[in-house]
């Protein structure tokens, strides 16, 4: 496994001061419409926004891993100016016209390019102009940071790779947490559009949704954040919760960058459709 703390990489960060332990972010973004409608799974978001700079401290730069920014080899957004993507179809005009102006920050980016490898050898790839902020990020930080005045860089998720590697790789982002960098996984803990019921209460959920949500809750209120990586070996239920993984995976970011000692907590611990688990958590 790589080092987690690479100090001179660290130091190069030359934009981020040192700051206290910031908290991570795992969150359930379901539909892109949340980020518009006025409802729960919104308004736990400007709640939860609120919280910083008040009880917790106030981000320097957030890091966001999405569902929804899949690659060859892992990324991260280096430009200073990341587009707003609209990568969904079918919604009304509203959700399209959405903007999320935040900035980037290249030299951050560059840095951390550096102090997280993906092999020994290997620094993280830097886009400097193709992707953006996709709806699993901007969806959840508009309602949170409606200013846009926090940078936002993005990591990618190499999809070929097994989930051990996603995991090893977010043990090496736990040191930006002394940097002011808010670490946020965007995803959902159970995610099947083929299953959706139009019209379900958030408490109506297919018996295999409810089996798999519960059983990482567990993990996670145990602590047990390493069974995360084995959630496969959960058989049907998991092929059943994930028919592919990728909304499966940016939790994977969120507990890999935590000690397991770290005080946690829920919330949304609800379903869209049934077979969406909107279950968030936050750590530290």
């Amino acid at each position: 496994m790589l080092p987690i703390h690479d100090t001179t990489a660290i130091e190069r960060i030359a934009s981020l001061r040192k700051s206290d332990r910031m908290p991570v972010l795992f969150l359930g973004h379901g539909s892109p419409m949340n980020a518009i409608g006025d409802n729960e799974y919104r308004r736990s978001w400007q709640a939860l926004g609120a919280e910083f700079g008040s009880r917790m401290p106030r981000p320097q730069l957030i890091l966001c891993i999405s569902a929804h920014w899949l690659t060859e080899g892992w990324w991260l957004t280096g430009m200073d100016k990341p587009k707003t993507i609209h990568d969904f179809g079918g919604f009304p005009q509203e959700l399209f016209d959405q903007q999320y102006p935040a900035p980037g920050d290249t030299a951050a980016a560059q840095a951390i390019s550096h102090l997280v490898r993906q092999r020994a050898s290997a620094p993280l790839g830097l886009d400097m102009n193709e992707w953006g902020l996709d709806h699993g990020t901007w969806s959840v930080l508009k309602p949170m940071f409606p200013d846009a005045d926090i940078p936002v860089i993005q990591l990618s998720m190499d999809y070929s790779r097994a989930p051990e590697e996603h995991y090893a790789l977010a043990r090496q982002l736990m040191a930006l947490r002394d940097r002011g960098v808010l670490i946020v996984g965007s995803g959902n803990i159970v995610h099947n559009l083929r299953q959706m019921q139009r019209g379900a209460s958030g408490n109506q959920a297919y018996d295999w949704a409810l089996e798999f949500d519960q059983t990482i809750g567990g993990y996670l209120q145990q602590g047990n954040l390493a069974a995360l990586q084995n959630f496969q070996k959960l058989g049907q239920v998991a092929k059943m919760a994930h028919p592919t993984h990728e909304h499966y995976l940016p939790l994977l970011y969120a507990a890999g960058a935590v000690d397991a000692k770290e005080p946690m907590r829920f919330f949304n611990t609800n379903f869209q459709g049934g077979s969406i688990s909107m279950r968030s958590a936050i750590w530290g």
